[in-house]
């Protein structure tokens, strides 16, 4: 069943929308700042979930001028609790490398491996991002070159190209320095990066209010 629209947030006079994996990610920090298009876990249900949100926005002329993909990420080399902004994103599921072509391209399509994020928010840190429909653990990142990993991003900033809307990325490492076993190495983390990462959408709004970000 189709869902409902979600409109984007009016926020720091422009039109703004979060994307969101999971509800367990958006918490009272978070519930204060915008309500975002939850989308589902993965790169399939993020790309169905947020092309029809677009689409139906498009159709109304009603269009954001940004997207945000906001959540959590694992990472064995950053710093846990705390946010990055993604630099670049790859598709870490796409290997054509036995007809040829670069790990991370997809064939026939006129796209790199990774994709740059053009916008930088000032006094964020950056990291590259991997983007797949697994969750990665222990030795699983010995075949990962990006800094950190998540299950959404990529598809988002794939919908947002068509549809003609830059997209930021804004991760807080919830894991990865440990093997993650269970939920609970997940979610342990979440309400601390909640708080974090709305520390980080009030940097955003500074940033798009003072001009860094030019919309």
């Amino acid at each position: 069943m189709r869902q409902t629209t979600i409109e984007p947030t009016s926020f720091a006079g422009r039109s703004i929308l979060f994307v969101m994996a999971a509800e367990p990610e958006y918490g009272i920090h978070l519930r204060k700042r915008f309500v975002p298009l939850m989308t589902g876990v993965g790169p399939v249900e993020s790309a169905i979930v947020l092309t029809g949100n677009l689409h139906s926005l498009a159709a109304a002329d009603r269009l954001p001028d940004l997207i945000v993909s906001i959540g959590s990420a694992g990472s064995r080399v950053l710093d846990h609790s705390q946010i990055y902004q993604v630099a670049d994103v790859g598709y870490r599921d796409m290997d054509a490398s036995a007809l040829g072509f670069e790990k991370g391209v997809t064939p026939f399509l006129d796209r790199p491996a990774t994709i740059v994020l053009p916008y930088v928010i000032p006094g964020l840190p950056r990291a590259s991002l991997s983007t797949g429909g697994n969750v990665v653990s222990g030795f699983a990142y010995d075949g990962i070159l990006a800094q950190m990993v998540d299950m959404e991003t990529y598809a988002v900033v794939r919908v947002a190209e068509d549809f003609g809307v830059q997209v930021i990325g804004l991760r807080g490492i919830s894991d990865g320095h440990a093997e993650v076993t269970e939920i609970g190495h997940w979610t342990d983390s979440l309400e601390a990066l909640d708080r974090k990462l709305a520390e980080a959408v009030d940097k955003l709004a500074a940033a798009i209010e003072g001009g860094a970000i030019p919309l």
